[in-house]
Protein backbone atom coordinates (compact mmCIF):
# COMPACT_ATOMS: atom_id res chain seq x y z
CA UNK A 1 0.00 0.00 0.00
CA UNK A 2 1.37 3.58 -0.77
CA UNK A 3 0.05 6.85 0.00
CA UNK A 4 -0.09 9.72 -2.79
CA UNK A 5 0.08 13.58 -1.43
CA UNK A 6 -3.46 13.36 -0.09
CA UNK A 7 -2.73 10.85 2.49
CA UNK A 8 -5.01 8.38 0.80
CA UNK A 9 -4.00 4.78 0.85
CA UNK A 10 -3.76 3.33 -2.25
CA UNK A 11 -3.41 -0.42 -3.24
CA UNK A 12 -0.37 -2.01 -4.34
CA UNK A 13 0.02 -1.19 -8.66
CA UNK A 14 -2.25 1.30 -9.12
CA UNK A 15 0.46 3.93 -9.87
CA UNK A 16 1.97 3.93 -13.13
CA UNK A 17 5.50 4.74 -12.88
CA UNK A 18 6.82 8.12 -14.60
CA UNK A 19 10.17 8.46 -17.07
CA UNK A 20 11.63 11.49 -16.08
CA UNK A 21 13.55 12.89 -19.51
CA UNK A 22 16.90 14.97 -18.68
CA UNK A 23 17.21 17.89 -20.88
CA UNK A 24 19.96 16.77 -23.05
CA UNK A 25 17.79 14.05 -24.09
CA UNK A 26 15.13 16.04 -25.48
CA UNK A 27 17.96 18.16 -27.60
CA UNK A 28 19.37 15.12 -28.83
CA UNK A 29 15.75 13.76 -29.83
CA UNK A 30 15.14 17.08 -31.59
CA UNK A 31 18.20 16.76 -33.28
CA UNK A 32 17.45 13.27 -34.21
CA UNK A 33 14.55 14.63 -36.08
CA UNK A 34 15.97 17.40 -37.54
CA UNK A 35 18.42 15.47 -39.28
CA UNK A 36 18.28 14.54 -43.22
CA UNK A 37 16.60 11.14 -43.99
CA UNK A 38 19.71 11.00 -46.29
CA UNK A 39 22.71 10.11 -44.21
CA UNK A 40 25.19 11.79 -47.17
CA UNK A 41 23.13 15.16 -47.03
CA UNK A 42 25.14 18.11 -46.11
CA UNK A 43 24.81 20.47 -43.29
CA UNK A 44 24.83 23.68 -43.77
CA UNK A 45 25.67 26.38 -41.27
CA UNK A 46 22.75 29.34 -40.43
CA UNK A 47 22.38 31.81 -42.49
CA UNK A 48 23.88 35.15 -40.47
CA UNK A 49 21.70 37.67 -40.57
CA UNK A 50 23.03 41.17 -41.69
CA UNK A 51 23.58 43.67 -39.23
CA UNK A 52 23.17 47.61 -39.88
CA UNK A 53 24.42 50.97 -39.04
CA UNK A 54 22.90 54.20 -39.78
CA UNK A 55 25.29 56.94 -40.28
CA UNK A 56 24.33 60.49 -41.48
CA UNK A 57 25.43 60.40 -45.10
CA UNK A 58 25.08 56.57 -45.97
CA UNK A 59 24.14 53.33 -44.93
CA UNK A 60 26.32 50.31 -44.12
CA UNK A 61 25.81 46.69 -43.29
CA UNK A 62 28.35 46.20 -40.06
CA UNK A 63 27.53 46.45 -36.46
CA UNK A 64 24.03 46.69 -34.87
CA UNK A 65 21.89 49.91 -34.34
CA UNK A 66 20.33 50.67 -30.54
CA UNK A 67 18.00 53.52 -31.27
CA UNK A 68 16.78 55.21 -28.27
CA UNK A 69 13.69 57.15 -27.82
CA UNK A 70 14.99 61.11 -27.52
CA UNK A 71 13.33 64.56 -28.40
CA UNK A 72 13.97 65.96 -31.60
CA UNK A 73 17.56 67.99 -31.37
CA UNK A 74 17.30 70.40 -34.60
CA UNK A 75 20.84 71.18 -34.78
CA UNK A 76 21.66 67.19 -34.32
CA UNK A 77 20.24 66.79 -37.78
CA UNK A 78 22.23 69.03 -39.82
CA UNK A 79 25.00 66.22 -38.39
CA UNK A 80 26.95 64.72 -41.25
CA UNK A 81 25.30 67.78 -43.92
CA UNK A 82 27.49 69.88 -45.96
CA UNK A 83 27.45 73.36 -45.80
CA UNK A 84 25.22 73.84 -48.59
CA UNK A 85 22.73 71.84 -47.54
CA UNK A 86 22.13 73.32 -44.31
CA UNK A 87 22.34 76.38 -45.66
CA UNK A 88 19.29 75.65 -48.06
CA UNK A 89 17.41 74.16 -45.01
CA UNK A 90 18.03 77.04 -42.63
CA UNK A 91 17.09 79.50 -45.88
CA UNK A 92 13.68 77.45 -46.30
CA UNK A 93 12.60 78.27 -42.81
CA UNK A 94 12.83 81.84 -43.85
CA UNK A 95 10.35 81.78 -45.84
CA UNK A 96 11.64 83.50 -48.96
CA UNK A 97 11.44 83.20 -52.36
CA UNK A 98 13.34 80.83 -54.83
CA UNK A 99 14.91 84.50 -56.63
CA UNK A 100 15.45 85.59 -52.40
CA UNK A 101 17.34 82.53 -51.81
CA UNK A 102 19.82 81.75 -54.82
CA UNK A 103 20.47 85.35 -53.32
CA UNK A 104 21.43 84.71 -49.59
CA UNK A 105 23.28 81.70 -51.12
CA UNK A 106 25.72 83.50 -53.36
CA UNK A 107 26.27 85.98 -50.78
CA UNK A 108 26.95 83.45 -47.66
CA UNK A 109 29.27 81.65 -50.04
CA UNK A 110 31.10 84.41 -51.02
CA UNK A 111 31.07 85.00 -47.69
CA UNK A 112 32.68 82.25 -46.70
CA UNK A 113 35.70 82.20 -49.10
CA UNK A 114 36.37 85.89 -47.21
CA UNK A 115 37.43 84.70 -44.28
CA UNK A 116 39.16 87.25 -41.38
CA UNK A 117 39.06 90.49 -42.44
CA UNK A 118 42.18 93.23 -42.01
CA UNK A 119 43.18 96.89 -42.76
CA UNK A 120 45.52 95.45 -45.21
CA UNK A 121 43.04 93.68 -47.33
CA UNK A 122 40.88 96.85 -48.21
CA UNK A 123 41.52 98.71 -50.79
CA UNK A 124 39.62 102.33 -50.45
CA UNK A 125 37.16 103.62 -53.73
CA UNK A 126 35.79 106.28 -52.58
CA UNK A 127 33.23 107.45 -49.65
CA UNK A 128 29.49 106.75 -49.53
CA UNK A 129 28.38 109.11 -46.62
CA UNK A 130 28.81 110.34 -43.40
CA UNK A 131 27.32 110.96 -39.77
CA UNK A 132 27.40 110.76 -36.46
CA UNK A 133 27.90 107.25 -36.42
CA UNK A 134 31.23 107.58 -38.53
CA UNK A 135 32.07 107.55 -42.34
CA UNK A 136 30.95 105.16 -44.46
CA UNK A 137 34.00 104.17 -46.90
CA UNK A 138 33.01 101.86 -50.08
CA UNK A 139 36.28 99.59 -50.30
CA UNK A 140 37.52 96.38 -52.49
CA UNK A 141 38.56 93.40 -50.59
CA UNK A 142 41.93 92.75 -52.41
CA UNK A 143 41.97 88.76 -51.75
CA UNK A 144 38.63 88.39 -53.45
CA UNK A 145 37.89 91.45 -55.37
CA UNK A 146 34.86 92.01 -53.78
CA UNK A 147 33.25 95.00 -53.05
CA UNK A 148 32.17 96.15 -49.27
CA UNK A 149 31.02 99.11 -47.51
CA UNK A 150 33.04 99.41 -44.61
CA UNK A 151 31.47 102.01 -41.62
CA UNK A 152 34.38 103.45 -39.75
CA UNK A 153 33.83 104.49 -36.41
CA UNK A 154 36.26 106.20 -34.14
CA UNK A 155 36.90 105.23 -30.67
CA UNK A 156 39.39 105.41 -27.76
CA UNK A 157 38.40 102.67 -25.55
CA UNK A 158 40.05 100.13 -23.74
CA UNK A 159 41.34 96.75 -24.96
CA UNK A 160 38.79 94.87 -22.76
CA UNK A 161 35.72 97.44 -24.12
CA UNK A 162 37.45 96.95 -28.16
CA UNK A 163 37.24 92.85 -27.64
CA UNK A 164 33.68 93.40 -26.14
CA UNK A 165 32.59 95.23 -29.59
CA UNK A 166 34.32 93.04 -31.72
CA UNK A 167 32.51 89.91 -29.82
CA UNK A 168 28.75 91.68 -29.74
CA UNK A 169 29.34 92.56 -33.66
CA UNK A 170 30.00 88.60 -34.37
CA UNK A 171 26.06 88.44 -33.87
CA UNK A 172 25.88 90.15 -36.94
CA UNK A 173 27.38 86.86 -38.48
CA UNK A 174 23.90 84.89 -37.71
CA UNK A 175 21.39 87.77 -39.18
CA UNK A 176 20.98 86.35 -42.94
CA UNK A 177 17.80 87.72 -44.12
CA UNK A 178 16.52 88.74 -47.83
CA UNK A 179 15.92 91.96 -45.89
CA UNK A 180 19.15 92.52 -43.51
CA UNK A 181 22.20 94.08 -45.22
CA UNK A 182 24.70 91.51 -45.50
CA UNK A 183 27.32 91.38 -42.58
CA UNK A 184 31.06 90.42 -43.63
CA UNK A 185 32.31 91.14 -40.21
CA UNK A 186 34.54 93.67 -37.64
CA UNK A 187 38.16 94.45 -36.52
CA UNK A 188 39.73 97.13 -34.46
CA UNK A 189 42.52 99.44 -35.99
CA UNK A 190 43.84 102.55 -35.28
CA UNK A 191 41.20 103.81 -32.75
CA UNK A 192 38.28 102.58 -35.01
CA UNK A 193 36.07 100.17 -34.99
CA UNK A 194 35.60 99.16 -38.61
CA UNK A 195 32.53 97.35 -39.83
CA UNK A 196 32.52 95.64 -43.36
CA UNK A 197 28.79 94.87 -44.71
CA UNK A 198 27.40 94.54 -47.73
CA UNK A 199 27.14 97.19 -50.82
CA UNK A 200 24.28 98.51 -51.58
CA UNK A 201 24.85 100.37 -54.80
CA UNK A 202 21.34 101.84 -54.80
CA UNK A 203 22.05 104.18 -51.40
CA UNK A 204 19.84 104.56 -48.65
CA UNK A 205 16.22 105.54 -48.67
CA UNK A 206 16.64 109.32 -47.03
CA UNK A 207 19.15 110.20 -50.66
CA UNK A 208 16.66 108.78 -53.07
CA UNK A 209 14.05 111.18 -51.36
CA UNK A 210 15.95 113.92 -52.25
CA UNK A 211 16.78 112.78 -55.82
CA UNK A 212 13.25 111.40 -56.63
CA UNK A 213 10.50 113.65 -54.49
CA UNK A 214 7.63 112.20 -54.24
CA UNK A 215 7.66 108.37 -54.26
CA UNK A 216 4.51 106.50 -55.55
CA UNK A 217 2.25 104.84 -52.77
CA UNK A 218 2.56 101.08 -54.54
CA UNK A 219 6.49 101.52 -54.32
CA UNK A 220 6.08 102.38 -50.53
CA UNK A 221 4.15 99.44 -49.92
CA UNK A 222 6.61 97.48 -50.81
CA UNK A 223 9.52 99.21 -48.98
CA UNK A 224 6.88 99.63 -45.94
CA UNK A 225 6.56 95.66 -46.78
CA UNK A 226 10.42 94.50 -46.89
CA UNK A 227 11.02 96.52 -43.26
CA UNK A 228 8.78 95.04 -41.76
CA UNK A 229 9.38 91.86 -42.73
CA UNK A 230 13.22 92.54 -41.99
CA UNK A 231 12.34 93.87 -38.12
CA UNK A 232 10.50 90.56 -37.60
CA UNK A 233 12.78 88.27 -38.78
CA UNK A 234 15.81 90.07 -35.70
CA UNK A 235 12.63 89.85 -33.24
CA UNK A 236 11.50 86.54 -33.56
CA UNK A 237 14.74 84.76 -34.96
CA UNK A 238 17.63 86.74 -33.14
CA UNK A 239 15.14 88.72 -30.43
CA UNK A 240 16.97 91.72 -31.50
CA UNK A 241 14.86 95.15 -31.28
CA UNK A 242 15.39 97.25 -34.11
CA UNK A 243 15.50 100.96 -32.80
CA UNK A 244 16.60 103.42 -34.83
CA UNK A 245 14.59 102.40 -37.96
CA UNK A 246 14.91 105.56 -40.20
CA UNK A 247 15.27 106.12 -44.00
CA UNK A 248 18.85 106.31 -43.79
CA UNK A 249 19.16 103.06 -42.17
CA UNK A 250 16.94 101.44 -45.33
CA UNK A 251 19.05 100.92 -48.05
CA UNK A 252 18.36 99.33 -52.06
CA UNK A 253 20.66 97.82 -54.52
CA UNK A 254 19.96 98.02 -58.30
CA UNK A 255 18.56 94.03 -58.01
CA UNK A 256 15.81 95.87 -55.87
CA UNK A 257 16.71 94.43 -52.86
CA UNK A 258 15.63 96.77 -49.99
CA UNK A 259 17.12 96.49 -46.55
CA UNK A 260 17.65 97.71 -43.42
CA UNK A 261 20.99 98.18 -41.37
CA UNK A 262 22.59 99.61 -38.22
CA UNK A 263 19.99 97.74 -35.78
CA UNK A 264 22.04 98.43 -32.74
CA UNK A 265 23.58 94.95 -32.04
CA UNK A 266 26.57 95.84 -29.55
CA UNK A 267 25.12 97.49 -26.66
CA UNK A 268 28.53 98.51 -25.73
CA UNK A 269 29.47 100.01 -28.92
CA UNK A 270 26.19 102.02 -28.95
CA UNK A 271 27.21 102.98 -25.14
CA UNK A 272 30.87 103.85 -26.09
CA UNK A 273 29.40 105.93 -28.82
CA UNK A 274 27.42 108.13 -26.83
CA UNK A 275 30.47 108.45 -24.36
CA UNK A 276 32.61 109.88 -27.21
CA UNK A 277 30.18 112.30 -28.74
CA UNK A 278 29.31 114.03 -25.19
CA UNK A 279 33.07 114.64 -24.46
CA UNK A 280 33.42 116.32 -28.11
Amino acid sequence: MSKNKLNLTLPPGSIEPVNVVSPSAVIDTEKQNSEPASASAKRWPPREKPQMTLTPRNTTFNETVSVKSSPVNRHSTLVGKTSIEVLQERLEELGMDDTQRKRMEFFLCQKEKIGELTDDDLEKLGELGAGNGGVVMKVRHLPSGLIMARKLIHLEVKPAIKKQIIRELKVLHECNFAHIVGFYGAFYSDGEISICMEYMDGGSLDLILKKAGRIPESILGTITSAVLKGLSYLRDKHAIMHRDVKPSNILVNSGGEIKICDFGVSGQLIDSMANSFVGT
